[in-house]
């Protein structure tokens, strides 16, 4: 639930909106700015010298811009939206994930922008609880799932950035090329509202979601996996009364549907369907796909009949697992969704991210010092993050076994699974590690150099 990225209205395979990327099958994608990659042949009119170029103003890239500039380092930050004004499906924080942010100080201010504690996670099937995951039972004081918009965490994580006076940044503008020198990435070419540019840089990191151009112009390759290979169709109802503190994922003998209270007075809601299924469901017009999804949530029936009118009050998104080939190159580094991406079940895409910017920073400060970014140096990153990614990655097999399988097998034998599965020290044990993710990770607030800010207020 972490990507950051373009999203279309679900009767159309068409996005014109500049400041997004399209959400659609990775193998068959046509890459929005091949038609454009011949600017980066263009002289730039600027060149910017900094230490690390990170590409992505997503969770990843801020993080990690952030404990960078407190570190002493120049950082130049690339986004190609322009603002954070348009709609994100990534909203849930897990807590290691909230407790990381508020080590760096950034919970507080995002938080009061809007957000919604969730008490538990459940399983329903048919009315009955199969699985329920009480976040209370663990320990404080980030015992909850936070739902929180993703412009109020990047609003606040850029704010905080803005206050170094060794930070750029370059908001409405792309990356066209890479700057390489005997086979390393010394830096990137970029153009946007501000210019073109070719920014110099100890290190590039690619922190630019799923479908990274970074990852692409430098030649790293992307496996889609089949932990979650399935379409969600999101839309959003209004509150009926007080919004509910809990995540639910509805069987019902159907395509399972995933809700949530969304801020500031809504319930976000996700319809699983299988991969590219949409086509023929939507063929059959809007009252069908509204009856469908009346039977899947029926205690949000009425409101369903009453504020979905066409298909265009839907959005699908083709919601996939996958990893690049490798993380690192001479002089670059992948992250977050770049370097791994996700299934929207149990919430992980926000976490991972925030927790490789904060696992990278200290590694990218000792290949700083040492003038070493070849990739046998910066691969020390993928040792410390891989294996609670592909552990995480086997959960959510697990998780997607368990919850999305359909059929008549599996209506027989998944109350019964989950029974035992609920009650096992096994279970508490994964929502431990849904929860918390690498319980050894920490800010390396120790690398902090004091006075780094500058005293100047956020723009």
């Amino acid at each position: 639930m972490t990507d950051t990225g373009r999203h279309t209205t679900a009767d159309t395979t068409e996005d014109t909106t500049a400041d997004t990327r399209r959400d659609t099958t990775a193998d068959t994608r046509v890459d929005a700015d091949q038609d454009t990659d011949q600017d980066a042949g263009k002289s730039p009119e600027r060149q910017i010298e900094t230490d690390f170029c990170v590409v992505g103003g997503g969770p990843a890239g801020l993080t990690l811009a952030l404990v960078l500039l407190r570190s002493g380092a120049r950082v130049t930050l690339v986004e190609r939206a322009s603002s954070f004004d348009r709609e994100y499906r990534g909203e849930i924080l897990q807590p290691g994930g909230t407790a990381l942010l508020d080590s760096l100080g950034v919970l507080a201010g995002a938080r009061e922008r809007g957000s919604h504690e969730h008490d538990r996670f459940q399983l329903v099937d048919r009315g009955r609880v199969l699985l329920d995951g009480d976040y209370r039972r663990l320990p404080g004081p980030h015992n909850h799932l936070l739902a929180i918009p993703q412009p109020h965490l990047l609003q606040e994580l850029l704010e905080h950035c803005l206050r170094h006076d060794r930070f750029t940044y370059l908001g409405g503008t792309r990356v066209t090329g890479l700057l390489e020198e005997d086979g390393a990435v010394r830096g990137a070419l970029c153009e946007g509202r501000g210019g073109r540019h070719a920014i110099v840089a100890h290190c590039v990191v690619g922190a630019d979601g799923r479908y990274s151009k970074v990852r692409r112009l430098a030649g790293i390759g992307y496996t889609r996996l089949d932990v979650f290979d399935q379409d969600v169709l999101w839309f959003k109802l209004p509150a009926a009364g007080a919004p509910p503190r809990v995540v639910r994922v509805f069987l019902d003998g159907g395509n399972p549907v995933l809700t949530y209270a969304s801020v500031p007075d809504g319930v976000q809601v996700g319809w699983t369907l299988p991969h590219k299924g949409y086509a023929a469901l939507a063929a059959e017009g809007v009252d069908h796909v509204k009856r469908q999804i009346c039977a899947a949530i029926p205690e949000y029936a009425d409101l369903v009949r009453e504020r979905i009118g066409a298909l265009t009050d839907l959005t699908l998104l083709d919601v996939f697992a996958g990893g690049a080939d490798r993380w690192v190159r001479d002089g670059l580094v992948l992250i977050g969704d770049s370097a791994h991406t996700h299934g929207p079940i149990g919430a992980q895409g926000i976490n991972l991210a925030i927790q490789d910017a904060v696992a990278v920073h200290p590694i990218l400060l000792a290949s700083l010092r040492s003038h070493d970014a070849r990739a046998s140096f910066l691969g020390a990153f993928t040792l410390r993050r891989r294996p609670s990614v592909d552990s995480m990655t086997r959960i959510q097999r697990a998780q997607s076994r368990v919850m999305l399988s359909t059929g008549g097998f599996a209506s027989m034998v998944r109350p019964a699974l989950a029974r035992v599965v609920s009650r096992s020290p096994v279970y508490r044990s994964m929502l431990k590690k849904i929860a918390y993710g690498d319980p050894g990770l920490r800010v390396s607030a120790e690398l902090f150099v004091p006075g780094a800010a500058s005293p100047a207020s956020p723009a």
